[in-house]
Order: structure tokens, then sequence, then C-alpha cells
């Protein structure tokens, strides 16, 4: 039977991408326009891997990076990977992308990408990959960045909704967690705020975060204030001297996969030459939590409650 022009309409609507209209979104300061909806996309990281999927996104990813490289992954993480393949467990490189021909890499300085690296936005561009990046990510770029806050989150989910097509469901996710902090902070308004320290296992200097990183704001959010909130990046160094004379009361450890676990950080500290000697060591007074839930991601949300919960386990 001979299509008609009105079938033939509705097949050609059916195999066109969903925006009707280009989108145009800030990346990194600059603007970064789609003209179609990314039908290809490579995820790096856990956290931006989790992103995804809270979008539904999982039939429009080829392929994630930078996972089983350095995390111990969860059941349900790996249920809602399904069969989206790894591409390279660490740090990707132009070939593994191009292999799989995508039309967008969401990635991070410092997130699969180096200024000055072999992938970035700009080694990608000639194969027709668009590179969105982790707005937390940005202040590695730009000086004049704003000090973290929950709508570094917030932003890169809807900028994701946006670019995807799926802007409801982006709003209702954001809106939904932003009434959920609401609840927290209400909760937590007028508490003492305990001086919190966050570290990312043994070493000789401290690895931990600064006023950029998003787990700043986190900490703010479940009622403590971090005693590294002065240092000028992202993630960085600091010292066990300056640590230990802030004199933190609540530790926040991340939780790695076994060896590197939060328990064996906390003992760590306990024989520390000065950290033994701080409130927090002394009184025990501690919580682990994953990499996923201290960069940028859906996890935030309920980290930020288990923080509170362990801080001010009164209100609760």
């Amino acid at each position: 039977m001979k299509a008609t022009a009105i079938s033939v309409m509705a097949l050609a609507l059916i195999a066109t991408p969903a925006l009707t209209q280009s989108v145009t979104i800030d990346n990194c300061g600059e603007p970064m326009t789609f003209e179609t909806t990314p039908e290809r996309i490579v995820v790096h990281d856990i956290n931006m891997a989790e992103m995804a999927f809270a979008l539904g996104l999982q039939d429009r990813m080829v392929g994630v990076t930078g996972i089983t490289g350095w995390y111990k992954t969860t059941e349900s993480f790996d249920a809602r990977r399904g069969d989206i393949p790894e591409l390279a467990e660490r740090y990707p490189t132009v070939e593994n992308l191009v292999a799989v021909a995508p039309d967008m890499f969401f990635a991070g300085w410092y997130y699969g990408m180096q200024p000055g690296g072999d992938v970035t936005p700009d080694t990608l561009a000639p194969f027709g990959i668009k590179t969105l990046i982790l707005s937390e990510s940005c202040v590695h770029l730009h000086d004049d960045r704003p000090v973290a806050s929950m709508d570094l989150l917030f932003g890169d989910i809807l900028r994701l909704g946006q670019i995807m097509d799926v802007e409801r469901r982006a709003g209702e996710l954001v809106a939904g967690w932003r009434k959920q902090l609401a609840a927290l902070e209400a909760l937590t308004e007028g508490v003492e705020r305990p001086r919190v320290f966050l570290l990312d296992g043994p070493a000789d200097a401290p690895f931990t975060a600064g006023r950029y990183a998003i787990v700043d704001a986190m900490i703010t959010a479940a009622g403590g204030q971090s005693v590294t909130h002065d240092m000028d990046t992202s993630w960085g160094r600091s010292s066990w001297e300056a640590v230990a004379a802030a004199n933190p009361e609540f530790l926040v450890l991340l939780d790695y996969a076994e060896g590197q676990r939060a328990e064996d950080t906390f003992a760590f500290l306990q024989e520390h030459p000065v950290m033994q000697f701080t409130d927090a060591v002394q009184n025990k007074r501690w919580v682990g939590l994953a990499y996923e839930e201290l960069t940028p991601g859906p996890a935030n949300i309920d980290a930020i409650e288990t923080m509170a919960r362990a801080m001010h386990p009164e209100l609760f």
C-alpha cells in the first residue's frame, strides 16, 4: 500500500531528534548550542553517571568512563547501568571516545579532563563531539567563580535536562531536592555549628575540600562549618599543622573500596602526631561517605542528611 503524505510526515517526526528548537546553555562561562538532542552520549565518573541515570538517559548512553578503576560500585548503580560499556576504567583517551561516535561527552576538569591534556573540548570538537563540563570544575579555568553552593548540582541537572529534552524530569528532581534541603535547614537553624574537616584518605599532606568544592556547601547545609573553607580551590592539599590548629570537632572521611575505608583513615588519624589530639579524634566523631556522595551528583542530598544526623543526633 502506498504511504500517504500524513503517514510519511508522522514517520519523519518519530525519527527526528526531540528538540524543536536549538538550545544554548552556559558551559564554563561560554555559550554552547545544540541544534538537535544528543542521541549518543558518554559520561565520565560515577557522580555524573548518576546524574544521567536520575534523568533516565541510559538508552542514549553509549559508554561510561572512569568508574571501576577507582570505585566500588553498588548493586543499585550496576543495575541502573545495565549493559552500558565502560570505555576506560580511569581516564579516557580520544580514541576511546571516538570509537563509539558520541555526539556529547559529559565530564569535568580533573573529572576525566585536564587543562592542556589529551582529552579536552578542543581535542574532541574536530570529531563532532561536544563537551558538557561539570560546573564545579570550572574554577580551574576561571578565577572569578562564586563559592560553592548546591546550585552547582541543581544547575547541572537542569542543563542536562534541557539539552536532553527531559526538562520536566529535571525540574521535578531539583524541586524535590530543594524541599528536602529546606526541611533540613529549618531543623538545624540556630544550632551551634561544629567545626568540620573533610579528609580524602591518609597522606603526608591532607587532601581536602576548599570553598569551591560542593562538599563545602554540603557541610554548611548539614549544620556545620568547614575548617578549610578559606582554601582558594575546590580540591587541594592543606597541612596537618593548619588543620590541627583549627581543632575540628567532626570529621567527614571518604570511604573507598577495601583497604581505603573510612575506618582505616580514622585509625590513621588516631595515631597521627598532631591530629590525634583534636576534639573530633578524641571524641570519635566522624562519618564515612562515598566519593559519589561528596562530588556533585544526586547522592549529595541524602549525604547532607547523613552528615546532619551524625553532627546533630539530638535533632532527629
